[in-house]
């Protein structure tokens, strides 16, 4: 023991025979004690250390005995051996895994049964009892804070000593010996302390101890069973006696059967010759049949298992252990608690379950106290079932409420079960209890059924009337049965659930037998598909529609004399201020908003809004001129009503971003169906026909092949009707032994009976011959006819209206009349509109016109079109009238800051380098818009099945190839970017992401291959870089991509940035004095590295333009109207994929403008015919230092250029 606790302890006092002696500072030391309990450590060392002393047994009792006149001594020791005895499973919280904590454990367990043993006295209990008789007698006026705290301290005390288990290894006692919770038990009743606790349970004024009072009585009972109780102190009568007899006799039978079946397999020879045996059709391991060296006698049990070793089964697949052990009490203590029961259920049952039940619905107990609850339900009124059954001492807990509280229990813990794999163990405890309870409230329901009184059996009709209603009573056997798990629930478990379950089933039938029909709750859960939002029905617009509602309009208009009254006026607002859409398109929402008011025959809302209107717009007179008269303003409702104004598209609802509220919604969507159905006890017992519940075969034959069958004759008797029914299927179906192997469903067992279909004959549907010559002759009557859709046309002439389809197409190819299913193909709907009227044209030019200076030209012009046309389309028909001269004068324009499309492939010198300076914004917004365009246009044309889908597609590969300049000055804001930077100190990790791009640079130079890398900050300084908002948007800027998905941490370089991309950059995170003669030393070097590879293209490229002059002028002529001669040159260059040559008509168009352009900008002749100008000038943009820097990618557009330009004069 440490020494300052055995100092402490030496200064409690000491015991001389039965006479204590305590010292002058006992109080002091017992206070200390408390202290150092508080402060131990996770073994519980002061715990171990007190309890291996015996303080409690050698001074702490002696001291509340012969001391209890001093109440500070009394009260503090009381409070010490309440922290003593405290369970040892709250102590270390469960039972503890590691090896080292576990026999922490069990000392403290050890300790805690020697203290229960040495409150096995009279002495104690008497003084316990004493002091709280005192308590107890004090009005709540005079009893003080201190005397509760004693009161709830004797009542934990009392609590723990009884919630010690007990170690049967230890005491070896046997049934009707006294234990040591025996003897607990007889002290508390000698002592009058159990009279004590049924007035704490019965009394008004202390039903604040309600829920210590039923933990200890729970504990009092924990050994005991209700029937042990009952039968104590009765002479057993005559039917016990019998039913003890037929038990003995079973067992006798079933010793004499195993003796009998043991002669017989002895044989009459001596064991050692045995003999051996050839099992014929048994094989062994290789192809020769299994040779049998026992007895013959035993031949039954032969597997081929037999002489292997024991598989060890994994502990999570384990059967879950029983943990109830009960044991009879000795004689006296049964006598004493049998009265216990009485008294309490007389005068406390009814009164102290009610308090606890609130306690627990308010949620004013302890987490899982309901447990104690369960148990005193189940207990007690078995007890009273067995005892005479008196209905009125437990009416408190016989009612539809203690049936859903259990109910819901049950279901909780299940959940539970399944969640809380950790403690699975107790939540199945906790499931069987609330199992048990059930059962018990159906066992005294059906026992008020035989009761003598009228009342009693009217109110368990009402019960039963409930419970048989509602939808969740009925199917809790059937959901237990099914999801029953014999690694998490003992088979005590499983035995109390199929007794429950069967009497359920008994008092249905019986209930249901009585009546021609039961009616019973259902219920159904139904989804519901979400409502689509802003969904209005589309008012008619038909011209007789329109006149009408016109005409009922002008007529409410002339009955106000155009005259409107403040209350329509106030409420309109014909714009928003606030809203970033342009005045322009609210001018049209507000056409539109009038054109619904009228729609809506809402006369003076329309005309208020085009009043107001007229005020916001005046220009141009849209809305009418401001001294318009009313005659005029009729007139142009009139014109407004009638118009075919264009209309947004509805808005797409916004996507859910929260969780909770997507789930929310979907829970919104589901509703519980309610409704009732007429109850069939015949269905309802074949839902318990399951594989899941039930395996029948394998239970019958543990049945007959029991030596005591004779004691449970019914199953032998069904088990033999069954299989009776079986063996007589066999003659039918050979296959129904294979059928064993597998488990069976209501379809399987079918089949089995009443023969076997082949895979989608059921469902497949038949012809007659006779709606097969209606068939064929309805086919041969409109084949030749010029409809679209032959079959469109068949279906409602056939006689039977129900066919689809997809059967009637299947038939027509089935009888020969077609030869595939594709010659009857759906043809795709399409605008069909190909040519252009004049009105059409005139209209097209009037809406270029309007909307030539708004930011989306073509969009505007595709919703205001009356004849719907694809986005090819119009742009060609622009193009030829001469209103643009370019497509990307359609492009939509953009802000600065608008994202950049990905397009998926590696960037071009020239692209990187623009996304790094955020060049022209009018190139980079082209570029955008351009793909857009593009895509759009293959789309559409691939839907409108367009003969003209080639010349568009090269149109959008040709598109994102522009020439463009770039010097040094478009990395101005690179630069401004890296001085700020700088200024913020950031001056370190700069310097580490040049490194990371020089390196990444020279590793890819020498490697020849490309991979993503990471970009690892690896110091605090580099971190704290990485979270700072414009260095992460520096490195975007570079080309540094972030994080694609989880998996990825850090941002990377990516493998499709080239040795010069890299270099470019890194050059760009320079200051600016240093960075020119960098940028202009990396571009040297990099034109010299492409003036070679560029010169080898150029001249494979010629190679191949001279092979094609030697095609003759027949096989041009050909290929020009067979095939497209982009795709030709594609097939040829498909091994360059840097150079990517085409030959077509618009191709050398677009590359002569390019070529112009270059002209402009840089006096770049490209009046070149043969190999050496073009070598020479090669080698003046390598060589030559004063002349303009023009970077290697622009110099192999300039030899396309020339190539193409050849092609053209060949």
């Amino acid at each position: 023991m440490n020494c300052e606790l055995l100092a402490t302890c030496s200064a409690l006092g000491y015991l001389e025979g039965d006479t204590y002696h305590k010292e002058a500072d006992c109080l002091e030391s017992v206070k200390d004690l408390i202290r150092y309990l508080r402060h131990e450590d996770d073994t519980r060392d002061v715990r171990q250390q007190l309890g291996a002393g015996q303080i409690l047994q050698n001074d702490l009792l002696p001291i509340i005995t012969q001391y209890r006149q001093e109440k500070m001594l009394f009260d503090a020791c009381v409070r010490l051996m309440v922290n003593l005895t405290q369970p040892a499973m709250l102590c270390f919280g469960k039972v503890p895994d590691d090896p080292v904590f576990r026999q922490h454990f069990l000392k403290v367990t050890s300790h805690l049964e020697a203290y229960k043993e040495s409150f096995a006295s009279e002495t104690v209990f008497g003084i316990l009892s004493e002091t709280l008789y005192n308590l107890l007698q004090l009005d709540w006026e005079q009893r003080q804070e201190e005397d509760n705290l004693l009161i709830e301290r004797i009542l934990l005390l009392v609590r723990n000593v009884l919630h010690v288990p007990a170690n049967p290894l230890e005491e070896k006692k046997v049934d009707d010996d006294a234990s040591i919770h025996d003897r607990v038990l007889w002290a508390i009743h000698m002592s009058g302390f159990d009279d004590l606790v049924k007035f704490l349970a019965s009394a008004q004024s202390e039903q604040q101890w309600s829920m210590h009072v039923l933990e200890i009585i729970s504990l009092m009972f924990r050994d005991q069973t209700p029937d042990a109780l009952v039968s104590a102190g009765h002479a057993r009568s005559a039917e016990e006696k019998q039913r003890d007899a037929q038990e003995l006799e079973s067992l006798r039978q079933k010793e004499f059967a195993e003796r009998r079946s043991r002669v017989l397999q002895r044989g009459t020879r001596h064991s050692r010759f045995g003999g051996s045996f050839v099992v014929q059709g048994l094989k062994a391991l290789g192809d020769k049949d299994v040779v049998y060296h026992r007895n013959i006698h035993n031949f039954k049990n032969y597997t081929h298992d037999m002489g292997k070793a024991v598989r060890r089964v994994p502990k999570r697949n384990r059967r879950a252990q029983e943990c109830r052990d009960e044991r009879r009490s000795a004689f006296n203590v049964r006598l004493f608690l049998r009265e216990f029961c009485v008294d309490f259920l007389e005068n406390c049952y009814n009164r102290l379950m009610y308090l606890v039940k609130e306690s627990l619905i308010r949620e004013q107990t302890q987490q899982h106290d309901e447990t104690y609850y369960l148990w005193a339900l189940s207990f007690f009124m078995a007890f009273n079932r067995g005892n005479g059954f008196r209905a009125d001492l437990v009416s408190e807990t016989m009612s539809i409420r203690a049936f859903n509280f259990i109910e819901r229990n049950v279901t909780n813990y299940y959940e539970m079960l399944l969640t809380d794999r950790k403690e699975a163990t107790s939540w199945s405890r906790r499931m069987h209890l609330a199992l048990k309870a059930y059962q018990e409230l159906l066992l005294t329901v059906n026992e008020m059924d035989r009761s003598q009184d009228e009342t009693i059996r009217q109110s368990s009709n009402v019960i039963k009337s409930n419970i048989f209603y509602l939808m969740e009573y009925r199917e809790i056997f059937v959901t237990l049965l099914r999801k029953y798990d014999e690694t998490k629930q003992p088979h005590s478990y499983l035995k109390d659930l199929v007794e429950t379950t069967h009497l359920f089933l008994r008092m249905l039938e019986h209930f249901s037998s009585g009546r021609r029909s039961l009616m019973v709750q259902k219920k159904r859960v139904k989804r519901k598909k979400p409502k689509k939002k802003n969904q209005q029905v589309a008012p008619d617009t038909s011209p007789e529609a329109l006149e009408q509602i016109w005409n009922i309009v002008e007529e409410e208009l002339k009955a106000t004399g155009f005259q409107l009254s403040a209350s329509v006026t106030e409420g309109i607002v014909p714009f928003d201020a606030t809203s970033d859409t342009p005045l322009e398109e609210q001018r049209a929402e507000a056409m539109v908003r009038v054109q619904d008011a009228l729609l809506a025959r809402l006369g003076p809302e329309a005309l208020g809004l085009l009043r107001a209107a007229r005020e916001v717009w005046p220009e141009g007179d849209v809305f009418g001129s401001s001294d318009v008269e009313t005659g005029e303003e009729l007139e142009l409702l009139k014109q407004i009503l009638h118009a075919n104004l264009p209309r947004p598209p509805p808005p797409e609802p916004a996507a859910e971003e929260d969780d909770d509220g997507a789930e929310l919604e979907e829970e919104e969507l589901e509703s519980v169906q309610v409704s009732e159905t007429e109850f069939s006890f015949l269905d309802f017992i074949k839902r318990f026909a399951n594989p899941s519940i039930l395996s029948v075969f394998h239970l019958f034959n543990k049945i007959l092949s029991d030596s005591c069958a004779d004691a449970y004759k019914e199953l032998v008797t069904f088990a033999k009707y069954v299989l009776k029914r079986f063996f007589s299927l066999t003659e039918k179906n050979n296959k129904a032994f294979v059928e064993l192997l597998f488990w069976k469903n209501v379809g399987a067992v079918q089949e089995m009976t009443e023969g076997y279909n082949k895979d989608g004959e059921k469902n497949k549907p038949t012809w007659t011959e006779e709606e097969e010559e209606e068939l064929r002759a309805l086919y041969e009557d409109h084949r030749d006819s010029d409809v679209p859709d032959i079959v469109e046309t068949l279906l409602p002439l056939l006689s039977k209206s129900t066919r689809t389809r997809r059967q009637v197409v299947t038939q027509l190819v089935h009888m020969g009349l077609v030869h595939s299913a594709k010659e009857l193909k759906k043809q795709k709907k399409g605008t069909g509109i190909v040519l252009w009227t004049e009105d059409q044209e005139l209209e097209l030019q009037m809406l270029f016109e309007e909307y030539k200076d708004s930011d989306d030209v073509l969009g505007n012009i595709l919703k205001k079109l009356t004849a719907k046309r694809s986005r090819a389309r119009v742009v060609d028909k622009l193009l030829s009238l001469g209103l643009v001269s370019e497509r990307r004068e359609l492009y939509k324009k953009r802000s600065r800051t608008a994202p950049r499309k990905s397009s998926g492939k590696a960037l071009t010198e020239e692209e990187f380098l623009a996304d790094l300076s955020q060049g022209l914004p009018d190139d980079s917004m082209d570029r955008d818009d351009e793909a857009e365009l593009e895509e759009s246009e293959e789309e559409e044309e691939d839907e409108e099945l367009d003969d003209d889908g080639e010349q568009e597609r090269e149109t959008a590969q040709n598109g994102g190839r522009r020439s463009q300049n770039l010097s040094l000055e478009r990395r101005a804001d690179v630069s401004i970017m890296v001085s700020a930077l700088h200024q913020e100190g950031l001056s370190g990790p700069l310097l580490w992401l040049q490194n990371c791009l020089n390196k990444t640079a020279n590793d890819r130079g020498n490697d020849g291959f490309s991979m993503p890398v990471p970009f690892a900050p690896l110091t605090e300084e580099n971190e704290d870089a990485m979270e700072n908002k414009s260095f992460l948007r520096l490195i975007r800027k570079v080309g540094l991509r972030p994080p694609a998905n989880e998996q990825e941490s850090f941002w990377r370089i990516p493998a499709k940035l080239t040795v010069s991309q890299l270099r470019s950059a890194a050059a760009s995170l320079s200051l600016r004095e240093d960075g020119l003669e960098n940028e202009e030393q990396h571009l040297e070097e990099d034109q010299k590295e492409v003036s070679q590879e560029s010169r080898a293209q150029v001249l494979r490229a010629l190679l191949l333009a001279r092979n094609r002059e030697q095609h003759t002028t027949e096989d041009r002529a050909r290929c020009s109207s067979d095939v497209d001669p982009a795709d030709n040159d594609d097939s040829l260059f498909e091994s360059e994929p840097q150079l990517q040559v085409k030959t077509s008509a618009k191709r050398r168009r677009r590359s002569g403008i390019l070529d112009e352009e270059e002209e402009e900008d840089g006096d770049i002749s490209t009046e070149a015919n043969s190999i050496p100008v073009m070598d020479v000038d090669v080698q003046q943009n390598s060589d030559s230092d004063g002349e303009e820097e023009v970077s290697a990618p622009v110099k192999r557009r300039r030899k396309m250029v020339l190539i193409d330009e050849e092609d053209e004069e060949d």
